[in-house]
C-alpha cells in the first residue's frame, strides 16, 4: 500500500484502536427488544423476524479441502433460512478434487479458481468482490455449521457490526468415521476464545507475555462477550482484533471494501493474521465486534493435521511481523474503487463458472 491509499491525517492504526470501545450492549438489547423474546445468543427459527433480514453471501476460500468440502456444503444446503443466500467458492489452485466437489454441488452459485496459489486472503478478496449480499459470511471450507446459522447472521447483521462465530475442532479420525456429523451439536467451549489453557513458563507469541502458573482462562465470559476488550484492552494474550477469526465471521461487505479487503501479503508470507488485521481495520472504522454464542461449527481436521499445524506455526512469526508493521500505518480508508479494480484485473486470469 502506498501513502496515497490512506486517508490523510489519520493516526497509526495502533493508536486509532485505542480510541474505540466495544460496548455493544445497546445493539444486542435493541435487537432482543424487537425479536419477541428471543435472546441474542439463541438459535433463530426460520420464521423469526425475517422482514428485516439482510442479504447474505457466503464466501469460502478453498485449498486442498476435498476431504471436508462436501460436508461443509451439505450443511449450507441444509440451512433453514427462508430467504435466498449465495455461496461463492474460491479455489486457491488446489491439486485435489476441491474444484470438482464445488462445481457439482447444487448449493454453490459461483466457483472461481485462482491461476496459482495466492493464499486465503486473496481468495476471500475475490469472493468479496463477486459477492452481492449486504453481509459477507466468511466460512472456511472445513467448517460445518448448524442449520440456524445463516438466519442468526441475516437477522442480526448491521452496517456497523462484526458478528463472530466459533469452532469445535474434530480430529480426522473422528469425523471421517461419522456419517451423521450434520446431526451433531458442536460444543462452544471447544473454542480457545471460550476456554483457554495456555502453557505456563512459555512465551506467548502474540503478546510476548509469559504466564508463571497454569491458567484456566475464560476469554469470552471474562470480557463480557468482548465488551471489555475495547480501547486497546487485552485479556492476557488476547485482544479484540484477535477475536475476529475468519473460520466463521460475518461482516458488512461495504465496510470490507472501504478498508481494501484482506492484505494479500499475509498469504505470501505464511499463515494467519490477515483476519486479525482486517478486524483491526474494521474496529478502527467504528465497527463493533459481537459474538454469537449459538453460531458454533465443527472444524474438520485434515488427515495430516499435526504436520499442517507445525507448518503454520513456522510461518506465523513472518505474518505477525507484517501485522505489527501495518499497525504503525494509518487505517486504510476509501479503497473501494482501488479494491474493485484490482479484483477485476485478477478475475481476468481466473477460471470459473458464472
Amino acid at each position: 500500500m502506498t501513502t496515497s491509499e490512506f486517508a490523510p491525517g489519520l493516526l497509526p492504526l495502533r493508536e486509532e484502536l485505542l480510541r474505540h470501545g466495544n460496548n455493544h450492549s445497546s445493539s444486542t438489547h435493541a435487537w432482543e427488544a424487537l425479536a419477541d423474546g428471543i435472546d441474542w445468543h439463541q438459535p433463530t427459527s426460520s420464521a423469526c423476524w425475517l422482514a428485516s433480514a439482510r442479504t447474505v453471501s457466503v464466501v469460502i476460500p478453498a485449498r486442498q479441502v476435498g476431504y471436508s468440502l462436501p460436508t461443509a456444503l451439505d450443511a449450507l444446503d441444509a440451512q433453514h433460512h427462508k430467504h435466498e443466500f449465495e455461496v461463492i467458492v474460491v479455489d486457491d489452485a488446489s491439486t485435489d478434487d476441491t474444484a470438482h466437489v464445488a462445481a457439482r454441488h447444487r448449493v454453490v452459485d459461483r466457483l472461481v479458481r485462482l491461476p496459482q496459489r495466492m493464499g486465503a486472503a486473496t481468495a476471500r478478496n475475490v469472493g468479496t468482490a463477486l459477492a452481492t449480499g449486504q453481509t459477507v459470511l466468511y466460512l472456511d471450507g472445513d467448517m460445518v455449521i448448524p442449520p440456524h446459522v445463516i438466519t442468526d447472521v441475516a437477522t442480526r447483521a448491521t452496517d456497523t457490526s462484526v458478528l463472530v462465530g466459533f469452532r469445535h475442532n474434530l480430529r480426522y479420525e473422528v469425523h471421517s468415521q461419522d456419517p451423521a456429523i450434520l446431526g451433531r451439536i458442536p460444543n462452544l467451549a471447544a473454542d480457545h476464545r471460550v476456554v483457554w489453557r495456555p502453557p505456563p513458563n512459555t512465551t506467548l507469541p502474540y503478546s510476548g507475555i509469559t504466564l508463571p502458573e497454569p491458567l484456566d482462562g475464560r476469554p469470552l465470559d471474562d470480557t463480557h462477550d468482548f465488551i471489555d476488550l475495547g480501547y486497546g484492552q487485552s485479556y492476557y494474550d488476547w485482544d479484540l482484533p484477535r477475536m475476529v477469526v475468519t473460520a466463521l465471521v460475518a461482516v458488512p461487505r461495504a465496510a470490507v471494501l472501504d478498508v481494501g479487503g484482506f492484505d494479500p501479503d499475509f498469504g505470501r508470507l505464511g499463515w494467519g493474521m490477515e483476519d486479525t488485521y482486517l478486524g483491526a481495520c474494521l474496529i478502527a472504522a467504528g465497527l463493533l465486534v459481537i459474538p454469537l454464542r449459538q453460531a458454533v461449527g465443527f472444524h474438520l481436521d485434515p488427515p495430516d493435521a499435526a504436520e499442517q499445524w507445525q507448518h503454520k506455526l513456522a510461518g506465523w512469526p513472518h505474518t505477525l511481523a507484517r501485522y505489527r508493521d501495518l499497525l504503525e500505518l494509518p487505517v486504510p480508508r476509501g479503497r473501494t474503487h482501488a479494491f474493485t479494480a484490482s479484483m477485476s484485473e485478477l478475475l481476468t486470469h481466473c477460471e470459473g463458472r458464472p
